[in-house]
């Protein structure tokens, strides 16, 4: 008995800890894929049906785009920072693609604004099937633009702290995999959008 508590409480090794972890996010990805895969192939269905509103995108979503591909390349920068262990300049370059996080969260609240002043509303009388997709699809984009920011300001944090090196990163590398997906998946659906209005 006594050998086997030992046995179990051993820690777990880095190399298989750091592929578990990994594992995870990529089933998380792969899901959160899929319900935009399901809301985009409604959106195609319901598009089809003939009572189908069509609006230009406010230029705000063309502002939030470019910002969120910055932040990617911000995100690079962090990596490439974290690799060559210049962790003075780390927490610069993770603030940067936080601030920018938030700079397209910003832009998505205007976006909605603009269009609620044009009457293009998510539910009531003055929605339709386009104007409650795009909220929709945009919105839950947010959400999990929001667990993203919340990652960043923990690998913020731990920068600051430099408990980040050159061979201890997965913290770093686990936040810029999600943000790099919600970047290509936001892409994604800005295009699809401006494509089948």
């Amino acid at each position: 008995m006594a050998q086997e508590l030992n046995i179990s409480q051993e820690p777990m090794n880095p190399e298989i800890k750091e592929k578990a972890r990994k594992f995870l996010l990529w089933i998380g990805l792969v899901s959160i894929a899929m319900m935009f895969a399901g809301l985009t192939s409604g959106y195609i269905v319901r598009r089809e049906t003939g009572t189908w509103l069509k609006f230009d995108l406010p230029f705000t979503f063309w502002i939030s785009t470019a910002v969120i591909i910055v932040s990617s390349v911000t995100m690079n920068w962090s990596m490439q920072l974290i690799r060559k262990d210049s962790l003075k300049m780390l927490p610069n370059a993770v603030l940067t693609t936080l601030l920018l996080g938030i700079g397209f969260g910003v832009c998505q609240f205007i976006s909605w604004y603009i269009l609620i002043s044009k009457n293009i509303y998510f539910t009531g009388a003055g929605s339709t099937g386009s104007s409650s997709y795009l909220y929709v699809l945009s919105a839950l984009h947010l959400c999990h633009i929001v667990g993203g920011l919340i990652a960043l300001i923990v690998v913020y944090i731990k920068s600051l702290q430099q408990k980040y090196t050159s061979h201890n990163y997965l913290g770093m590398k686990l936040c810029a995999t999600y943000w790099h997906f919600l970047d290509a998946l936001w892409v994604y659906l800005f295009i699809f959008l401006l494509v089948m209005r």
